[in-house]
């Protein structure tokens, strides 16, 4: 989950984890011919234009701001259809979004923090017939993917919570990572279902003031901090209970919104935000420090999206097909270092050096990545 006051404030990784969300976030080059202008800055979310024609919408996003900010467009209920994040001060970024009719709202987030500053908008018209059927068959088995990943998170989160409620703690961490594997791999789905993702995997530094804590990582603290499950039992069945909530929403989901061309596409940049945002810097997993297991599952899901629609991207723009194919490459290579039997080493354990390397390789698959749903909308 990448929630951010703390991202823009860390200790020993500030130099890497700023460096990274600058270069994550950076400019993709001019400005695409028809897209409507976002300009975000430290008070301000200006909207160049409120009347879309549904179908696929590009937006140039320019932050002239001092801080690094993120960008959704909601549907009605703060329902996430998109994002982008970690759009750091002077860089300019393209959104590509799939709107159907109705009403929306494009927020700004400066420091990545709050509901944003938001402006409305409104689609009419019915979208262009005609979709590549390789996109839809994409969009198909992505779905049975998603709901792979939910039904598998659900049965190894049934064997964590079992031997945390019998306090087994020795049991209970050694299959607290493998529980978020399935998750983690399509967690930009699961955030667009409301306040799901925070029930499920809020950070104790995430909270607000008076904001209950659950999931995963309360169940995490009491493990390897306190070493001790008596008093939390509850929590771990409350989480059982909110996956069974994401695993009725996602069977429900039709082929649009969550789940269409550019939300999957704009969902395999998130997944690598997220590596950005918590799992490279170590604070996703605090205590556990299992954070390495979570970088995997993120580049999982980001590699099975580009999987599923490499074909098109290589039809449509081969040098970016090149270059996806390098950078997931050279990011995998750079996690095997790091292995260890079926899994891999304490994060703690993992030098300043080496968490640059890892860091480099993100970075070099975010560019490129970026530009993934531009090139299956053409």
């Amino acid at each position: 989950m990448r929630i951010p006051s703390h991202s823009l404030a860390l200790t020993g990784a500030a130099a890497l984890s700023m460096s990274l969300l600058a270069a994550c976030g950076g400019d993709d080059g001019e400005p695409a011919a028809g897209a409507a202008t976002i300009t975000a800055g430290d008070d301000k979310c200006e909207v160049g234009k409120k009347d879309y024609t549904a179908g696929v919408n590009q937006f140039t996003v320019t932050n002239t701001g001092s801080k690094v900010t993120e960008v959704y467009v909601y549907a009605p209920g703060d329902k996430i259809v998109t994002e982008r994040e970690n759009i750091g001060p002077g860089t300019r970024v393209s959104l590509v979004v799939q709107l159907s009719a109705g009403k929306y709202q494009i927020a700004c987030k400066p420091g990545m923090v709050g509901d944003g500053i938001r402006q409305d908008i409104a689609v009419t018209g019915v979208a262009q017939k005609g979709v590549d059927p390789r996109v839809e068959k994409a969009l198909t088995e992505y779905k049975a993917y998603v709901i792979e990943q939910t039904n598998a998170t659900i049965a190894e989160t049934e064997r964590f919570a079992g031997a945390f409620k019998a306090g087994d703690v020795g049991r209970a961490k050694e299959l607290y990572a493998s529980s978020r594997i399935g998750w983690e791999r399509i967690e930009p789905v699961a955030e667009s279902f409301g306040d799901l993702d925070p029930r499920v995997d809020a950070r104790e530094a995430d909270l607000r003031p008076g904001e209950k804590w659950t999931g995963w990582h309360r169940l995490e603290k009491a493990l390897w901090k306190t070493g001790s499950t008596k008093g939390e039992e509850r929590y771990a069945d409350q989480l059982l209970k909110d996956l069974g909530e994401l695993k009725t929403k996602v069977n429900a989901v039709r082929l649009d919104p969550p789940i269409t061309q550019t939300s999957m596409t704009n969902g395999a940049k998130e997944l690598l935000d997220e590596v950005a945002t918590g799992k490279v810097t170590g604070e996703e997993e605090a205590f556990s420090h299992t954070d390495l297991v979570d970088f995997r599952a993120n580049v999982d899901g980001a590699f099975k999206v580009y999987e599923l629609l490499r074909a098109v991207v290589q039809e449509r723009d081969a040098a970016l097909a090149k270059d996806l194919d390098e950078g997931f490459t050279k990011v995998q290579d750079a996690l095997k270092k790091h292995e260890k039997g079926d899994g891999y080493v304490s994060y703690d354990t993992v030098g300043k050096a080496d968490r640059k390397v890892l860091a480099d390789a993100v970075n070099a698959l975010g560019e490129p990545l970026s530009k993934l749903a531009g090139a299956v909308a053409k």
